[in-house]
């Protein structure tokens, strides 16, 4: 009997959107934007995270300005609790989908003989 892997991986997905672990994200992520204050900090941190990102993947210098800016910003993330929340919990589903990474890679590790970590 052959198996549909994207039948599987549907599944999954579902499973992960019934999961307490991404209920508790979009309960955060939800209290995040209905708190102007929040929002605003955490608009700011995403900005200022795809900035650096962008210029890494481009090969653009970052300045001590933007590394000063990110740093600020994380400051200012760690104070607002609605935030630390949405993080913690952004942390655990992302343990989660690390664990479900090595699994699906079981057979790959296991037939090319790659000893997997844990």
């Amino acid at each position: 009997m052959s198996v549909n892997i994207y039948d599987e991986a549907n599944k999954l997905e579902s499973s992960l959107r019934q999961s307490d672990e991404y209920n508790a994200i979009k309960s955060h992520y939800e209290a995040v934007n209905n708190n102007p204050e929040s929002k605003k900090i955490f608009d700011e941190f995403r900005e200022i995270q795809l900035t650096l990102q962008e210029k890494q993947m481009t090969g653009q210098e970052i300045t001590e300005e933007d590394l000063n800016k990110a740093q600020a910003s994380a400051e200012l993330i760690e104070k607002d609790e609605n935030i630390s929340k949405l993080m913690e919990a952004e942390q655990r589903m992302s343990f989660i989908i690390q664990e479900l990474n090595r699994i699906i890679m079981k057979p790959l590790e296991e037939l090319y003989g790659v000893k997997s970590e844990g």
